[in-house]
């Protein structure tokens, strides 16, 4: 039995940019933090020719290109491991379509398990890039690639996309103290909305491929606020980094009408009302989770259940996709 996990994310910056429809004309800055919430996926050989796929829901086939859920399907195609004897098992501790990233991470943590089974040693860039693969090239979605990336690294880690679709990956310099006060002082609340991201990006995918005006003005301004809030939290300055989470937001908005709702906008005033320094909705847009920064924790996480969502405590992952048991 092989079991794997991969960690969600947090997006701290230049969050759009990723895509290739932007970062191949204009390059992409992204920053994102990995955290203690993950999908774990459980490889197992059966004594039947089979494949049995559980998720949300089962498959039990015998070929590959019977496999119905397409992320499994093209992973199972790519790392090529022949006629299946397999039970492949996904659990996740957060719901899919939350903004977290969870696609990216079954994604990698699907391709590791498959890796470690075929006893295939593969560098973290090489099994990032299959991840953006899978889900850019080969099945079309109009997403970025920061999710498979930080999945597979870890940490609070700035990635740089270039024009000619290389990625320079490098982690952020936090000293000690900024680093524990910024764990400490974000929290994430979840508004009890799922969204697929795929809809929410394919406005800006299909504009910017149109290299639309407004929407390529739109992600070079996030990327300068990425720049910004990297700046920021080397120099320890965490309430800056606070305000620019919320510039952020505030220009994010303007992207799309999916973007926000008037429930979530209530409980972002809410919030800011009562210790949130800086904050936004995580992921794509339209719902998932709000992450605010405060320094007053007791007061922020008091109003926040009372006006009905529920806080997931979170740290910081540096370990990145991890092989957890090959046995």
């Amino acid at each position: 039995m092989i079991i794997t996990r991969s960690p969600l994310r947090i997006s701290l910056g230049g969050g759009g940019t990723d895509l290739p429809s932007y970062y191949r004309d204009h390059s992409g800055f992204v920053m994102s933090a990995a955290i203690d919430k993950y999908v774990y996926i459980t490889l197992h050989e059966t004594f039947a020719q089979e494949l049995i796929v559980k998720y949300s829901r089962m498959e039990l086939v015998q070929t590959v290109d019977e496999v119905k859920h397409p992320i499994v399907r093209e992973a199972l195609r790519l790392v090529d491991v022949g006629v299946p004897y397999l039970e492949i098992v996904s659990m996740s501790d957060i719901p899919a379509n939350s903004g977290l990233g969870s696609s990216g991470s079954f994604t990698i943590a699907l391709l590791r398990a498959l890796h470690a089974h075929k006893k295939n040693v593969i560098p973290r860039q090489e099994l990032a890039e299959q991840g953006a693969h899978i889900e850019i090239d080969l099945l079309g979605e109009p997403v970025g690639k920061q999710d498979q990336y930080i999945a597979t690294y870890g940490g609070i880690t700035c990635f740089h996309f270039h024009k000619n679709d290389c990625v320079d990956v490098a982690p952020l310099k936090l000293d000690r103290e900024t680093l524990y006060n910024l764990e400490d002082n974000l929290l994430l609340f979840f508004t009890g909305y799922t969204r697929s991201a795929s809809q929410i990006l394919e406005e800006q995918d299909t504009r910017s491929r149109r290299r639309d005006p407004e929407m390529l003005d739109h992600l070079h301004r996030i990327k300068e606020i990425g720049y910004e809030s990297k700046e920021a939290l080397e120099r320890g300055n965490l309430r800056k980094f606070a305000a620019l989470m919320q510039a952020h937001w505030e220009h994010k908005k303007t992207r799309s009408r999916q973007m926000t709702n008037p429930k979530i906008d209530d409980w972002y005033e809410l919030a800011c009302r009562n210790g949130a320094l800086g904050g936004k909705l995580i992921g794509a847009g339209g719902g998932g989770f709000l992450m605010f920064y405060t320094e007053d924790k007791t007061t922020l996480r008091h109003v926040m259940r009372a006006a009905g969502l529920r806080e997931v405590r979170m740290r910081f992952d540096f370990e990145g996709t991890t092989v957890v048991t090959q046995g």
